[in-house]
């Protein structure tokens, strides 16, 4: 249950570069964004106070989630693209 907010913190990442974020900036984006909900994940589920390991895995885990649902997104709207015509 402590992973939810990290995978839903990086679906709503993902979700913001694809659709609000110009294309130059989007890797400087989603690596501050990871970083800064990876932090506040590990803060939420008190981890930090176990080992500073669980921030790196956290951080890790909204990367993850962003990079995969970025991908999706523009995946499926080149399909798309390609159908409408």
């Amino acid at each position: 249950m402590n992973e939810v907010f990290p995978v839903v913190a990086g679906i709503v990442s993902g979700l913001f570069m694809f659709s609000a974020i110009p294309t130059r900036l989007r890797t400087v984006m989603l690596i501050a964004c990871s970083v800064i909900f990876g932090a506040v994940a590990a803060w939420i589920s008190g981890e930090l106070l176990v080992s500073w390991t669980f921030l790196a895995i956290d951080i890790a885990l909204v990367l993850l989630t962003a990079s995969a649902t970025f991908l999706a997104l523009a995946v499926w709207y080149q399909r798309r693209s390609r159908q409408s015509y």
